[in-house]
């Protein structure tokens, strides 16, 4: 009798300890493929072009395609992604702190920010350029520019540009976001609004913007545009730089340039070599 007794607890434990083990590698299946999980993507909420959130809740932009394209290759569908608004001076710690998977944000790859964070790309090349208003023929180069007054925002590499050393004695104002900028250009409190031409070209183009604002046609600086991941995960960087280089080859980054570049007219140079 004793030895039936633990004969049969012993047989309620081993089945117990198998359902436990199949559930395990399930959530291991999921979280791998990420068939049945999300994944949350870092990307701006207010570049026309590149990452715009509408008023309807949906999301549009360059950006936002790379981001799509990137989280179904790793096994993500459209509706398994979170989107976390992050702006330029938040980006490294978001994600270093985990708040996002990745960050595809005008992100430039530069060497202060590689010691913080890792890049997969670079998958668009960018060039620091100058917004103003459509009747100003006063900025012709980089010269003209120690007597104006700037706007670009905290923490983007435009920014620090001008303070380095494209026009130090600039009166230099830097906000959250650009439409801080916009708004001062349009009124006349500042003379020009500085970042990168995919992102001054997405602004240009918007209805209530056309006929205001032009792009001076400045090459002031070379911006190599990364996805910016956690330091480390080279698994995870492999994995996006596959993603690019298929998003290239099978016309998909093509199509997403001239979706949501061509209406501002915007020349954009070829697709980057991607690195590794």
């Amino acid at each position: 009798m004793k030895l039936h007794k633990a004969s049969a607890a012993t047989a309620a434990a081993l089945v117990l300890t198998l359902a436990a083990t199949a559930c395990g590698n399930g959530d291991d299946d999921a979280d791998a493929s990420g068939d049945g999980g999300r994944i949350t993507v870092g990307i701006k909420f207010d570049q026309p072009g590149l990452g715009l959130k509408r008023p309807d809740g949906s999301f549009t932009g360059f950006d936002v395609d790379v981001a799509r394209y990137v989280a179904g290759q790793l096994g993500y569908d459209a509706g398994d992604i979170e989107w976390k608004q992050t702006p330029s001076a938040e980006r490294e710690t978001m994600i270093s702190s985990g708040d996002v998977t990745f960050v595809v944000a005008s992100y430039s790859i530069t060497g202060e920010r590689e010691r913080k964070v890792d890049f997969a790309g670079p998958y668009l090349l960018a060039h620091q350029d100058l917004l103003v208003r459509s009747d100003d023929s006063s900025i012709s180069s980089a010269g003209d520019l120690d007597s104006k007054k700037l706007c670009s925002v905290t923490g983007s590499t435009s920014a620090q540009n001008i303070k380095a050393k494209l026009a130090p004695k600039a009166d230099l104002q830097v906000f959250g976001g650009y439409s801080e900028c916009l708004t001062g250009l349009e009124n006349k409190a500042v003379d020009a609004l500085t970042t990168d031409d995919s992102i001054l070209a997405g602004y240009a183009a918007q209805k209530e913007h056309r006929g205001k604002f032009k792009l001076a046609g400045l090459r002031l600086s070379d911006e190599n545009y990364g996805i910016g991941l956690k330091k480390g995960d080279t698994g995870l960087k492999d994995k996006i730089n596959a993603a690019l280089r298929k998003m290239v080859s099978d016309g998909s980054w093509q199509k997403a340039v001239t979706a949501n570049f061509g209406p501002a007219r915007y020349k954009n140079e070829p697709a980057p070599a991607i690195a590794g």
